[in-house]
């Protein structure tokens, strides 16, 4: 029997839960079987009593709020450990029609796809301010370049991943996980798709960033630390190349004009062609240890992996936490 699961992170939603959840869907082709989990980030208002209210089938809680990233993994975690064939990610703000919820699966079910990313189309967002629109098809173009992928919306939250999938996803931040799990599944050969949706009306401001001078920053802070996880050799080795090559070129400069007998009023040449001579050969260096550093995570990966389906393959006792069961 195939099952999947909606998650949906929530921080203080006691107000939007009840739209979000109203919307999802209880069935969907090619699925024998669809629960909703709650990830509770250490919420101060009633959103863990409105979960119950609302009869979703389980709860992951949070004493504090720990940030999306982490709720985004705990949730992950909890629907492997659930049985979980496919899983699909929302938001409690409500910003993503549940009624699209089985056109996202469809690609994923159907063995089409590993992740599909539902694509707001941000331009036709009427919500959006110039600069958030111009901002956001910067960064899922930086996205697409890094990741060698073809996503429209990098930092769309409306996915859905295979079991497969779902058990490679490994975050290193603490900030977000869309733009990480871009650029680390795209690098691991998975298959990512998109379907277009549109978006509900804005209910409340968005709380992951405070301003969009924090939220460039931030973002390119993760776009950088993933492409330099996954490509540390090449990104090394290709600074260290460019800074050797300009310290040799200067260098030569030096030789022809001592060659000549000018060379007495070029000394300052001289020193700069020494140290960028050594800047570049130091970093071709930290490019071969960085490949072995990356050569030695892929393994570590790949363990995590075989470990997952281990820990998957046990159903969770009645008294796991953080998993609760508030439906049998």
């Amino acid at each position: 029997m195939s099952l999947l699961i909606i998650q949906i992170p929530c921080f203080n939603e006691e107000e939007t839960l009840p739209l979000t959840v109203a919307d999802l869907p209880k069935t969907i082709p090619g699925v024998d079987k669809v629960e909703w989990l709650i990830i509770d980030d250490g919420s101060s208002d009633r959103t863990v009593e409105v979960a119950r209210e609302l009869g979703v089938h389980h709860l992951v809680q949070f004493p504090t709020n720990r940030g999306l990233a982490a709720a985004f993994r705990a949730g992950i975690d909890a629907c492997l450990r659930l049985g979980a064939d496919y899983i699909v990610n929302t938001d409690g703000d409500n910003q993503y029609p549940g009624g699209s919820i089985p056109e996202l699966a469809a690609p994923v079910v159907a063995g089409d796809a590993d992740v599909v990313i539902g694509d707001r189309q941000t331009s036709r967002i009427a919500h959006f301010s110039w600069i958030k629109k111009r901002l956001q098809t910067l960064g899922s173009w930086v996205v697409r370049v890094v990741s060698q992928t073809q996503v429209p919306d990098a930092t769309s939250g409306f996915r859905c991943w295979s079991r497969e999938a779902a058990m490679r996803l490994n975050l290193v931040n603490q900030y977000t996980y869309t733009l990480e799990t871009i650029i680390q599944q795209g690098h691991g050969r998975l298959t990512i798709s998109s379907v277009p949706i549109t978006t509900n009306a804005k209910l409340r401001e968005s709380r992951l960033f405070k301003s969009i001078r924090s939220y460039v920053s931030r973002s390119a802070t993760v776009i950088l630390r993933s492409y330099l996880l996954y490509r540390p050799f090449r990104t090394f080795m290709t600074m260290g190349g460019i800074i050797f090559s300009v310290g040799l070129a200067i260098g030569g400069r030096f030789v022809w004009y001592w060659a000549n007998g000018q060379g007495g009023g070029k000394i300052q040449s001289l020193i700069l062609a020494a140290a960028l001579l050594i800047i570049g050969v130091q970093l071709a260096i930290t490019a071969m240890l960085a490949d072995l550093v990356s050569a030695n995570r892929k393994l570590s990966e790949e363990t995590l992996v075989r470990l997952r389906r281990l820990e998957a393959s046990q159903p969770p006792a009645d008294n796991d936490l953080p998993t609760i069961s508030l439906q049998q």
